[in-house]
Formats: C-alpha cells, structure tokens, sequence
C-alpha cells in the first residue's frame, strides 16, 4: 500500500544501469542494475544510494544511465484501425 501512495505522490519506477571498475582489476567494468521509485528528474533515493555506493563500496563509477516510467496514468483509448469479424 505504501508503494500506491508514494506512486500518487509522483513517484516513477526508475531504473539506473551502474557501470563500475572493479578495484582489484579497474581495467575491467562491471554492471550492477539499480531499480526503486523515485523523482524524476532530482532522483533524490538514486543520489542517496549512490552516495553510499561512494563512500562504503571500493568499486569506483564509471558512468551511469537512467530510465523512468510512470506507474500511475490516466486511463488511456486507442480506437482499432480496423475490424475483422469472424463466422
């Protein structure tokens, strides 16, 4: 339920896809999949896990790439093109 209210509150499914150096071998990226709901476009739950990723985890970020949908919309109709009628 706490999910739905956040959701009326504007909060999107947002998903960042993290790519990392690994600190044992930093020639070698690494992808780590992040997904929550979240703002767009301040993304204030992101920045704050990837605050912790800064400064409790060794790998460093190399870049980062985000996407964000609305759960919650109106209700929506697409009329058909066309109609097949079957005897």
């Amino acid at each position: 339920m706490m999910s739905l209210a956040r959701q009326l509150k504007d909060y999107r499914l947002t998903t960042a896809e993290i790519l990392y150096r690994l600190s044992d071998h930093p020639e070698i990226l690494q992808t780590y999949v992040w997904q929550d709901l979240d703002i767009a476009p301040r993304f204030p739950v992101l920045h704050k896990f990837l605050d912790f990723w800064d400064r409790e985890l060794d790998g460093r970020l190399h870049s980062l790439r985000v996407a964000s949908a609305r759960l919650v919309k109106p209700q929506s109709y697409r009329h058909p093109g066309a109609y097949l009628r079957l005897q």
